[in-house]
Order: C-alpha cells, then structure tokens, then sequence
C-alpha cells in the first residue's frame, strides 16, 4: 500500500488525568488544576487554565503552585486513570477496524480504504469521536493523516476536543512552519542544539543535509530527517490484552522458606519492571505463579493502574504471593508476569513520587543499563545458596 493510500488517525484524549477528575468533580470544571503531589512533587498533568500560567508537566509541584498559586491542587489516582482508559479502549475496540493503544491515553487507526477521498473515514471518525465522549464523558481530539507522525503532530496542534485531516502530499508543507520541539522524539536537549544551529523550525530541519544530522545525532539524525519530510512508514501496531513480559525461577531443591521466595520474587520483579521501563511501557495486571512440588501450578492475578513503579509492582506481587501461597508445602517454582501491556513511561506515577525518588529510580536505571538489570537491587532480593 502506497503512502498516499494509507490513512493513519491519531486519537488523543485531552488533559486526561484532569479530564477524570472533572468528569467525577465538577467544582474542577473551568478553574485551574494541577495534578500531582506534595510540595517536593512534580506535575503529572495539569488543565490548559493552568498552562496559561506557565504550568507544565514534569514540573516541579513547588515551582507550579508559585507560577500559579490559585490553582486546585488534586493528588492523583492511577486506579481510576486505567479505569477510564480501559472505558475508552473498549469503545474503540468495538467499533474499530485496526487500532494500536499507544499509551493510556492515546491511540492510532488505520482506516485505510474506506472510501474515496476519506468521505467513509471521516464520517467514521466524526462518529467515534462523539461515541467515546457519549459513553466515557471524556474529551478527545483526533486527526487524520498518511501516516503516524503527521497525524500525532496534527492532534496536538487542534486540541482541546478538536479534529483536523491532513491530505496526502500536505505532509511537508503542513509540518514546515512549526517549531522544531513539535516533533515527536525531539527534546529540550535536541532542540537547545538545533536552535544553537539556527534551526528553528522543522521546515529549516528539513532543508539541513542529513550527513550533518546523522554526524551529530547518529541514526536518530537520519529519523529526524525522515521526519521533517514528513516521512514515516511505522505500522499500526494491533492492540493485544495477551501481550506481556515474564519470568519465573526453578529451584534445584524445593524450599518452604518463605523469606527466600519472597525475596526471589522481589528480584524477578525488580529485573522485568527494569524491562518494561527499557521498552518504555507500563502495566495493567500482575500475575504470580507458584509450582508446588507435586507439580500442582497455581496463579494468582491483579488488575491495576497502569505502571512501571518498582515500588507499586513489588507491593502488588508481594500481595499476590501471600494470598496464594496457602498450602505450605515444598515450593518447586516462583514466577510472576505482567500483561495488559501500553506503551507509556512512568509519568502516571509521579503523582506519587517525589523529584528525588524519580531521580533516585533513574539513577538505578542507568547503572542497569550500563552493567546488567542484576547490578543493584533491594537487598532481600539478593540471591542466597539453598
């Protein structure tokens, strides 16, 4: 299929931690709102009364409530962000054809070939966009487009509650005269070195050789080109409950010590929540595996806020474990995975964190990174001679 066949939609649901929050409050409504935590907090998301003031996500909660003192602080509740998101996602799912769940709150379709010149496909988006906000009471904004990358930058370009369609070999000229931090995958680092360079916008981006970029950026430089021309051919990517990441531990001489199998399963959870963050997703449902050995399996699972928190998910397996290890026999296995998998990183969480403990698990992260997911881990966790 050419590119001008394709027709990629980007739905994105507007400010959607305070959309929630309003949806169950509605002295939220028309007033600033900052969603986050503590003074030593940072913000996870904030209403656009907020971003008037110069409020942003990632700040810090200090530096947001001087920039806008009369807003209304809300703590934040994970539980029931994935609880909407699962609402939203089932809507889609029910009238999409082929769709992709890129994070929680955001989700691409392909609705190519269905109809000429895009009548079909409008009329097909008008009315989904009106379904979810009829069923969930959420507003989303979405845009169509050839492709991925145009779409995104259109939605976000129209929100809040807004629609936009941008036609085959409108790509370049439509993304031309935009900031260059507009593109997906450019940060504030990238684009401090760009703009030291002189080049503002992504038409200017556009026009800069690739050999300079790639020198300087690597294989990120030539996707940056790419992109500037409007040019991206990734795959909608079907959305699938099944995916999921796991691992499990077989003992070569049962155990019924229960501090030692805790402390497996603490490091096994340690070693695929590293993972997750590496893939840059978060998770809706843990699972714990237990073998007896009798060879009697048993597992135990839990839905939960979407996550990639080392401190949520050992607390949740934890739980799992306690509930289901009930015979108090010899144990042959531990395992535990995670499913109901959403491409995300770990923002949905920072309501709970403060900026140290988000700079403290980078930390971590980066020493994984660098010499293994088993380089640090909690110290229960640390394996033992049997």
């Amino acid at each position: 299929m050419t590119a001008g066949e394709r027709r990629i939609a980007h739905f994105d649901l507007d400010t959607f931690f305070v959309s929630v929050e309003r949806k169950h409050d509605r002295r939220l409504n028309g007033v600033p709102v900052i969603v986050g935590g503590g003074t030593r907090g940072v913000v996870a998301s904030c209403s656009y009364e907020a971003r008037v003031f110069g409020v942003r996500s990632g700040m810090s909660m200090r530096q947001a409530r001087v920039l806008c003192p009369d807003a209304i602080v809300v703590s934040g509740d994970h539980e029931l962000y994935s609880k909407e998101s699962r609402l939203v996602t089932q809507v889609i799912a029910d009238s999409a054809p082929l769709y992709e769940k890129a994070s929680i709150d955001e989700f691409y379709m392909d609705v190519s070939g269905m109809g000429t010149y895009c009548s079909s496909a409008r009329k097909f988006l008008t009315e989904l966009k009106g379904k979810i906000h009829q069923h969930t009471g959420l507003p989303i904004t979405y845009a169509l487009a050839s492709n991925k990358l145009v779409s995104k930058v259109a939605t976000n370009e129209v929100k809040p509650n807004g629609k936009a369609e941008i036609f085959f070999g409108e790509e370049k000229s439509y993304l031309a005269p935009l900031r260059v931090e507009k593109m997906p995958g450019i940060g504030e680092k990238t684009s401090l070195v760009l703009k030291d360079w002189g080049i503002k916008t992504i038409k200017l981006l556009s026009e800069t050789p690739v050999e300079i970029l790639t020198h300087k950026f690597g294989k990120a430089g030539s996707d940056m080109s790419r992109k500037a021309n409007g040019i991206d051919e990734s795959p909608v990517i079907p959305f699938s409950e099944q995916k999921s990441i796991s691992t499990e531990a077989t003992y070569d001489n049962d155990t019924i010590d229960v501090q030692f199998l805790r402390g497996q399963l603490i490091r096994m959870t340690e070693k695929i929540s590293f993972e997750l963050r590496q893939q840059a997703k978060l998770t809706g449902c843990v699972t714990v595996k237990i073998k007896y050995a009798d060879f009697t399996t048993v597992t135990k699972q839990c839905s939960i806020g979407y996550t990639a928190s080392d401190d949520v998910l050992i607390s949740t397996a934890k739980d799992l474990f306690d509930r289901l290890y009930d015979r108090r026999i010899l144990v042959r296995l531990v395992g535990i995975r995670y499913s109901d998998l959403v491409a995300g990183h770990p923002q949905i969480s920072l309501f709970e964190q403060t900026q140290e403990t988000v700079r403290l698990y980078q930390t971590l992260d980066e020493i994984r990174k660098k010499f293994g997911a088993g380089a640090v881990m909690r110290a229960i966790g640390v394996e033992k001679k049997k």
